[in-house]
Protein backbone atom coordinates (compact mmCIF):
# COMPACT_ATOMS: atom_id res chain seq x y z
CA UNK A 1 0.00 0.00 0.00
CA UNK A 2 1.48 3.24 -0.82
CA UNK A 3 0.85 6.07 1.25
CA UNK A 4 1.16 9.67 -0.15
CA UNK A 5 1.91 12.58 2.20
CA UNK A 6 0.42 16.16 1.36
CA UNK A 7 3.41 18.85 1.79
CA UNK A 8 2.16 21.78 3.51
CA UNK A 9 1.34 24.75 0.77
CA UNK A 10 3.98 26.78 -0.51
CA UNK A 11 4.14 29.68 -2.62
CA UNK A 12 5.61 29.84 -6.21
CA UNK A 13 7.93 32.90 -5.37
CA UNK A 14 9.11 31.17 -1.92
CA UNK A 15 9.66 27.75 -3.87
CA UNK A 16 11.41 29.62 -6.78
CA UNK A 17 13.68 31.62 -4.20
CA UNK A 18 14.62 28.67 -1.94
CA UNK A 19 15.46 26.94 -5.30
CA UNK A 20 18.16 29.99 -5.88
CA UNK A 21 19.18 30.80 -2.76
CA UNK A 22 19.65 26.29 -1.48
CA UNK A 23 23.06 25.53 -3.19
CA UNK A 24 24.60 29.05 -2.20
CA UNK A 25 23.34 28.03 1.21
CA UNK A 26 24.38 24.71 1.42
CA UNK A 27 27.85 25.92 -0.05
CA UNK A 28 28.80 28.14 3.65
CA UNK A 29 27.48 25.18 5.88
CA UNK A 30 29.97 22.69 3.89
CA UNK A 31 32.52 25.21 3.98
CA UNK A 32 31.23 25.76 7.27
CA UNK A 33 31.53 22.13 8.30
CA UNK A 34 34.91 21.70 6.78
CA UNK A 35 36.53 24.83 8.54
CA UNK A 36 34.77 23.01 11.69
CA UNK A 37 36.68 19.44 11.06
CA UNK A 38 40.12 20.69 9.50
CA UNK A 39 40.75 22.93 12.23
CA UNK A 40 39.80 20.29 15.33
CA UNK A 41 42.27 17.80 13.00
CA UNK A 42 44.71 20.14 12.77
CA UNK A 43 44.70 21.19 16.04
CA UNK A 44 45.54 17.41 17.73
CA UNK A 45 47.62 16.04 14.46
CA UNK A 46 50.93 17.43 15.71
CA UNK A 47 50.47 15.51 19.41
CA UNK A 48 48.60 12.07 18.58
CA UNK A 49 49.58 10.70 22.21
CA UNK A 50 47.68 14.02 23.92
CA UNK A 51 44.83 12.91 21.40
CA UNK A 52 44.88 9.69 22.97
CA UNK A 53 44.91 10.89 26.39
CA UNK A 54 41.89 12.87 25.62
CA UNK A 55 39.73 10.14 24.22
CA UNK A 56 41.43 8.14 27.40
CA UNK A 57 40.00 10.94 29.75
CA UNK A 58 36.31 10.20 28.91
CA UNK A 59 37.13 6.62 30.65
CA UNK A 60 34.81 4.27 28.46
CA UNK A 61 37.34 1.94 26.53
CA UNK A 62 40.35 0.55 27.59
CA UNK A 63 43.39 2.46 27.36
CA UNK A 64 44.96 0.77 24.47
CA UNK A 65 42.04 1.30 22.10
CA UNK A 66 41.66 5.21 23.65
CA UNK A 67 44.74 5.90 22.83
CA UNK A 68 44.67 4.27 18.95
CA UNK A 69 41.05 5.76 18.26
CA UNK A 70 42.95 9.14 19.65
CA UNK A 71 46.06 8.85 17.23
CA UNK A 72 43.47 7.97 14.27
CA UNK A 73 40.42 10.91 14.91
CA UNK A 74 42.71 14.20 14.14
CA UNK A 75 43.05 12.13 10.26
CA UNK A 76 38.89 11.03 10.33
CA UNK A 77 38.56 14.61 10.86
CA UNK A 78 41.03 16.08 8.21
CA UNK A 79 40.08 13.50 5.73
CA UNK A 80 36.17 14.63 6.22
CA UNK A 81 37.11 18.52 6.14
CA UNK A 82 39.19 18.39 3.09
CA UNK A 83 36.06 16.04 1.54
CA UNK A 84 33.86 18.83 2.49
CA UNK A 85 36.04 21.66 1.23
CA UNK A 86 36.60 20.21 -2.06
CA UNK A 87 32.86 19.16 -2.33
CA UNK A 88 33.55 15.38 -2.89
CA UNK A 89 31.14 12.46 -1.76
CA UNK A 90 29.59 15.43 -0.09
CA UNK A 91 26.45 13.41 1.46
CA UNK A 92 28.90 10.91 2.90
CA UNK A 93 31.13 13.24 4.39
CA UNK A 94 28.10 14.54 6.16
CA UNK A 95 27.12 11.22 7.34
CA UNK A 96 30.53 10.55 9.02
CA UNK A 97 29.77 13.53 10.51
CA UNK A 98 26.98 13.24 11.57
CA UNK A 99 27.81 10.06 13.60
CA UNK A 100 31.02 11.10 14.89
CA UNK A 101 29.28 14.48 16.10
CA UNK A 102 26.47 12.35 17.82
CA UNK A 103 29.37 9.56 19.46
CA UNK A 104 30.85 13.25 20.74
CA UNK A 105 27.36 14.70 22.02
CA UNK A 106 27.28 11.13 23.83
CA UNK A 107 30.88 11.04 25.16
CA UNK A 108 30.69 14.42 26.84
CA UNK A 109 26.82 13.80 27.86
CA UNK A 110 28.34 10.50 29.88
CA UNK A 111 30.95 12.55 31.02
CA UNK A 112 28.97 15.38 32.31
CA UNK A 113 26.37 12.76 33.20
CA UNK A 114 29.02 10.94 35.48
CA UNK A 115 30.76 13.92 36.84
CA UNK A 116 33.99 13.69 35.48
CA UNK A 117 35.92 16.74 35.15
CA UNK A 118 37.65 16.82 31.56
CA UNK A 119 38.25 19.05 28.92
CA UNK A 120 36.45 17.44 26.04
CA UNK A 121 39.66 17.88 23.43
CA UNK A 122 37.44 18.72 20.91
CA UNK A 123 39.94 21.55 19.22
CA UNK A 124 43.47 20.46 21.13
CA UNK A 125 44.74 18.02 23.59
CA UNK A 126 42.26 18.12 26.10
CA UNK A 127 41.75 15.79 28.85
CA UNK A 128 41.76 15.93 32.95
CA UNK A 129 41.29 19.44 34.17
CA UNK A 130 43.55 21.08 36.36
CA UNK A 131 42.22 21.28 39.94
CA UNK A 132 39.52 24.24 40.50
CA UNK A 133 39.15 24.73 36.31
CA UNK A 134 35.62 23.60 35.75
CA UNK A 135 34.15 21.93 32.39
CA UNK A 136 31.89 23.88 30.04
CA UNK A 137 29.99 20.57 28.83
CA UNK A 138 26.86 22.75 28.15
CA UNK A 139 28.19 24.97 25.11
CA UNK A 140 29.98 22.16 23.95
CA UNK A 141 27.21 19.92 23.64
CA UNK A 142 25.10 22.89 22.12
CA UNK A 143 28.14 23.49 20.04
CA UNK A 144 27.87 20.21 18.94
CA UNK A 145 24.47 20.01 18.05
CA UNK A 146 24.61 23.20 15.86
CA UNK A 147 27.27 21.54 13.87
CA UNK A 148 25.16 17.95 13.81
CA UNK A 149 22.46 20.12 12.02
CA UNK A 150 24.86 21.70 9.47
CA UNK A 151 25.76 18.09 8.73
CA UNK A 152 22.08 17.10 8.88
CA UNK A 153 21.14 19.91 6.11
CA UNK A 154 24.25 18.45 3.87
CA UNK A 155 22.40 14.78 4.47
CA UNK A 156 19.72 16.65 2.65
CA UNK A 157 20.79 18.72 0.38
CA UNK A 158 24.77 17.62 -0.32
CA UNK A 159 24.40 19.41 -3.93
CA UNK A 160 26.31 22.86 -3.45
CA UNK A 161 27.94 25.49 -5.33
CA UNK A 162 31.51 25.37 -5.86
CA UNK A 163 31.64 21.60 -5.68
CA UNK A 164 32.90 18.32 -7.20
CA UNK A 165 29.89 16.68 -6.68
CA UNK A 166 27.90 19.54 -8.25
CA UNK A 167 30.55 19.42 -11.27
CA UNK A 168 29.90 15.31 -11.67
CA UNK A 169 26.45 15.84 -11.89
CA UNK A 170 26.65 18.08 -14.56
CA UNK A 171 28.51 15.18 -16.57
Amino acid sequence: MNVTVASPPVSPTFARRWHAVRPWLGTLVRLGLAAVWIVAGGAKVGDLAASGRAVNAYDVMPYDLAKAIGAALPFVELALGVLLLVGLATRLAAGVSAALLVVFIAGITQAWARGLQIDCGCFGSGGQLAAGQSPSYGPEILRDLGFLALAGFLLIWPLTRLSIDSWLEKK
